[in-house]
């Protein structure tokens, strides 16, 4: 039987280079007390997910946007075939994950959601200073320490020759931002479910994963708290690049006491983004895990800006609607 579950709506509590300029040099509206208020815009994300098991195999499935970040929820629809065994729950770093069995045969997985999010780009109000560890937030502290995949502790020399002569925590992100996008190739299919940032630096290449990994273990090296992010991406005031659409990976780093987007694959502020998963790496932040063997036959992601007038979840994915993929950006 197919299961679906509609959301009501719901209010929250690439292959080119580019160098980010330290903070001092940025062309940017930082630091704007008051910065002009603009329309808001909507994004439609999902994805359309097929498994196929020859037996029982449990699922953990996060793919639904976290209520923050600015993000409201205009309309949300899940379906996938389950018994009514399936629960959601929100996990210890409070995203939301499905939890079922997969039954033996064809599941085929499909979220579509209508987001409203603020126009403005990323970081706009950012601040210059960083919290000095002894006044991190014991919650925060995690986001310091190594982890599975970001290996900070193996590359702490580096780190500091690197960038430890910046004193600014913001231009320190920035300058290691830099260093990943001039040392780092990106190449598609690269990635491996295996592999540390220290491995990926060692080899020179990867996907965003690798990118976010590796800018998060330099952070994690100079004492600047950060955490992997999983969301979509859509192509607000850039040209779209041709690509196949997919979930992005950054991340980001805790300054001036709250949480801050960067990204290291993109390296440049950014319109639009629908967050919906962090955690200290990948490995809390998947948007699927299944315990047993589940071959993946289908994948596909959709993120683009929309009218919302025009649009509802469930109707086709009609690109013929989309309003962004230009260097001009349009308001519904």
């Amino acid at each position: 039987m197919e299961r679906i579950i509609m959301f009501p709506p719901m209010y929250p509590m690439k292959t080119h280079r580019r160098t980010r300029k330290p903070l001092g040099e940025s062309t940017l509206p930082l630091n704007r007390k008051s910065p002009r208020v603009e329309p808001s815009l909507t994004v439609r994300v999902g994805c359309r997910i097929v498994y196929e098991t020859i037996q029982p195999t449990p699922i953990l499935l996060t793919v639904r946007p976290r209520l923050e970040n600015q993000q409201v929820m205009l309309q949300e629809q899940l379906s996938f075939r389950g018994k009514q065994g399936a629960e959601e729950f929100v996990d210890a770093q409070g995203n939301f994950t499905q939890r079922w069995v997969l039954q033996p045969g064809q599941t085929e997985i499909v979220h579509d959601a209508l987001v409203q999010v603020s126009s403005h780009p990323d970081n706009i109000d950012l601040k210059t200073f960083y919290i000095p560890v002894q006044d991190i937030p014991s919650d925060i502290l995690r986001y310091v320490l190594p982890s599975r995949y970001c290996d900070s502790d193996k590359i702490l020399s580096f780190s500091a020759i690197q960038f430890g002569s910046l004193t600014n925590g913001v231009d320190r992100v920035i300058a290691i931002c830099n260093w990943v996008q001039r040392n780092i190739n990106y190449v598609t299919f690269s990635g491996r479910p295996d592999i540390s940032a220290s491995e990926v630096m060692a080899r020179g290449y990867g996907v965003c994963r690798d990118f976010a990994h590796v800018a998060i273990a330099l952070c994690r090296a100079l004492n600047l708290p950060a955490r992997y992010v999983t969301g979509h991406l859509p192509d607000i005031g850039c040209l779209d690049p041709g690509s196949p659409m997919d979930f992005h990976a950054y991340f980001e780093v805790y300054l001036e006491h709250q949480w801050r987007v960067f990204d290291a694959r993109f390296n440049a502020p950014r319109i639009g983004r629908v967050k919906i998963a962090h955690g200290v790496d990948a490995g809390e932040a998947s948007f699927s895990t299944t315990f047993g063997a589940a071959q993946l036959t289908f994948f596909g992601v959709w993120s683009y800006q929309v009218n919302p007038a025009l649009v509802s979840v469930g109707d086709p994915v009609d690109m013929s609607l989309r309003l962004d993929g230009t260097p001009q950006i349009r308001f519904a």
